[in-house]
């Protein structure tokens, strides 16, 4: 059994939402936070759409959204959504017949930004599409996009404003008798985007996207994303999550697993705890954690594993982790198997010995897991 549990003290309380379904994968209620990403190719490509989309699934995605701005796009669509092996979202913005072009082809979400789609007629037209093809929507509110009644009413993009936008369309969703929508309030400044979920939160149990929209290249978006979703979820808020980063999309839907992952709320893959290294080290701990990084990504099954650099914090380190390798002197350094100490290893054979280690643990808590299933069948 992995030891990367979760203890009474490191409980977060998830907000009770409804759910509804993009394709197959749940989104709100009880369950796990879904991670999306966005294809960044020509959509009317269906190759490099198909392959970005295949990429971002195998790191782990949940979703992912493409954007559907043009006729060639939606053309396109149908064939990306058959070879895609997650759920499709369509992307629309300014033009609603895109949104239904989108949903006769497949896609098993329309994010549609109220603020640019057109009036509530074609709104009407959009809902009726996604309930005669089985689609869900996205309400999708950005501070940068707000409809002009509501600028002239608040001054300018604040919370208050975001979610009177997103209530308003909300409203239109439920009197045309559709429910099966979640809702997100997306700005560039981290303060504006975890007041409006906050209150957003308070107004309707509908499944909530996060997201900091256009948070800025990988160091920084992931620092502003860290943030402000790090605190959103922390408070129970979420439901399914899209880090936005000038970045590769397979980029995104790491950090969104390593935020997920830093809060307990979701695990996948080996969580690396290492030291920063000093004058302590007793070997190269920052080139032997990139190395690990990379050796150890086509493991999934949740696990830990501690690399540190002297005997400082690493016995202690090692005692919470599923394998663990604490630097000595002498070129060598302890192995830790489930908390224990087990074995020294030399420094030149420690990667592929670490590698071996994490490969047979995950075989066992599968083996464990698979095991227990069959049994309660």
């Amino acid at each position: 059994m992995s030891l990367n549990h979760v203890r009474p003290w490191k409980n977060i309380y998830r907000r009770t939402s409804r759910q509804i379904m993009v394709g197959n994968v749940p989104v709100g209620g009880d369950a796990p936070i879904a991670v999306q990403t966005m294809t960044n190719t020509d959509t009317a490509d269906v190759a490099a759409t198909v392959a970005q989309v295949q990429a971002a699934a195998e790191a782990g995605a949940d979703i992912v959204r493409v954007s559907a701005p043009d006729a060639a796009a939606t053309t396109a669509l149908r064939e990306i959504v058959r070879e895609s092996p997650v759920p499709i979202v369509a992307d629309i913005h300014f033009h609603y017949k895109r949104a239904i072009e989108a949903a006769e082809a497949g896609a098993a979400c329309l994010r549609i930004n109220p603020g640019n789609i057109g009036d509530e007629k074609r709104v009407k037209e959009v809902i009726r599409a996604a309930k005669d093809h089985g689609c869900s929507i996205r309400i999708g509110v950005n501070a940068g996009s707000l409809e002009r009644h509501l600028l002239e009413q608040y001054g300018e993009p604040c919370p208050d404003a975001m979610v009177a936008s997103a209530l308003e369309h909300i409203r239109i969703l439920e009197d045309n008798d559709f429910r099966e929508y979640k809702v997100s309030v997306k700005a560039s400044d981290v303060f504006l985007t975890a007041a409006a979920y906050q209150a957003l939160a308070d107004a309707t149990d509908c499944p909530l996207h996060l997201g900091v929209t256009e948070a800025g290249g990988l160091v920084s978006g992931t620092i502003k994303s860290a943030i402000g979703l790090g605190n959103l979820l922390w408070m129970g808020i979420g439901d399914t999550i899209r880090v936005s980063l000038s970045a590769d999309p397979v980029e995104e839907v790491k950090v969104g697993y390593e935020i997920l992952k830093s809060l307990g709320l979701r695990h996948r893959g080996v969580n690396i705890i290492s030291c920063p290294s000093c004058a302590r080290q007793g070997f190269d701990v920052i080139k032997t954690v990139e190395a690990l990084e990379k050796r150890l990504e086509h493991v999934k099954t949740p696990m830990s594993l501690s690399i540190i650099g002297c005997v400082v914090n690493g016995p202690g380190e090692a005692l919470m982790t599923d394998v663990g390798f604490t630097g000595g002197g002498a070129g060598a350094g302890m192995v830790y198997l489930a908390g224990k100490q087990s074995h020294k290893m030399t420094n030149d054979q420690m990667i592929d010995h670490i590698v071996e280690q994490v490969e047979k643990k995950a075989a066992e808590i599968e083996a464990a897991e698979a095991a227990s299933a069959e049994a309660a069948e």
